[in-house]
């Protein structure tokens, strides 16, 4: 087709208005951008100056020399003693004497043992955590997704508890159920699940949401209990993206559960606590170093499986 004629194909074409909210207004947008601007700059500068006149702002005493010392111990991580450390390492008083011998490489080796046990308790406090959050997520999000038309007492609840869950710390779950249950994995478990539950269950609804409906009003037209829509026309559709979404949030927990020992819900942050109290520099280096490690093999792994489900 010439150039003409399809200039006169296209003049002959019905014109068609589309409505005003239809065309997006990027002035009108634009316009609230310098206010937006302007109350974050002064939100920067009302807590700038509020912490500078309750003397929060301070570095400490000699922050260029510490920093230099503690980047120089983390340079050479602990591990590397199994192969370069000092067989008779001597411990000796004042006067001289000497008080006891340590193998450094044994003294490491049972170490790098015992960070093995922790990363594998993480491993699973997350994994379990994950799991008991899907399945409290899903039939809250059921429940909170709108075009579902949930009883309304029924869906105002589900999203209040999934908002709720969503804005507590997995910190804050964590001391909760430490007091709850005791130290432990169990702790850390409940705290993961509890956190995530919301994040799953919110990610769930908005999945849910964006469905196209023609097939599940289909289903329903036929009759079908309210089970058999769900089975049939919805659960078929948002699997592959709840599994993802999962994965994803599988990802963010063992990142996220690294830190629970700090509170006494087991896993690896009792060991990077006791490494930060007793500034044990190269032996938090050994452990960041296993936590990027772990972390970034299992993003790798999720995120190949997440590539062939959606």
């Amino acid at each position: 087709m010439s150039q003409d004629a399809a200039s006169a194909t296209a003049a002959e074409l019905p014109a068609v208005a589309l409505p005003r909210h239809a065309i997006p207004d990027a002035r009108t947008r634009l316009k609230a951008l310098p206010a937006l601007l302007l109350a974050v700059a002064l939100l920067v500068l009302a807590s700038l100056w509020t912490l500078a006149a309750e003397d929060e702002l301070s570095l400490g005493r000699k922050p260029w020399q510490n920093l230099q010392k503690t980047v120089a111990e983390m340079s050479e991580p602990s591990f590397l003693r199994v192969w370069f450390g000092n067989p008779r390492l001597e411990a000796r008083d004042a006067d001289g004497r000497v008080l006891r011998v340590e193998d450094q490489r044994a003294t490491e080796r049972k170490y790098l043992a015992g960070v093995g046990r922790a990363l594998w308790t993480t491993l699973r406090i997350a994994t379990l955590g994950t799991v008991l959050a899907a399945l409290l997520a899903l039939p809250l999000g059921l429940l909170a997704a709108r075009n579902l038309h949930a009883p309304r007492v029924l869906s105002f609840g589900a999203k209040a508890v999934l908002d709720a869950l969503r804005s507590i710390h997995t910190l804050v779950f964590g001391l909760l159920f430490v007091g709850i249950v005791g130290l432990g994995a169990t702790a850390g478990i409940l705290a993961v699940a509890a956190h995530s539950a919301g994040t799953l269950g919110k990610l769930l609804a908005e999945a849910i949401e964006s469905l196209d409906m023609q097939p599940v009003d289909a289903v329903r037209a036929t009759g079908a209990t309210s089970a058999q829509v769900f089975f049939l026309g919805v659960w078929p559709a948002v699997l592959p993206q709840f599994v993802s979404q999962t994965l994803y949030v599988w990802e963010f927990n063992i990142r996220d559960s690294t830190i629970l020992g700090l509170v006494g819900a087991g896993g690896l942050g009792l060991l990077l606590s006791e490494a930060m109290s007793l500034f044990q520099w190269g032996r938090l280096a050994t452990l960041l170093l296993a936590i990027v490690a772990m972390v970034t093999l299992f993003d790798t792994l999720s995120r190949a499986v997440r590539r062939r489900l959606v």
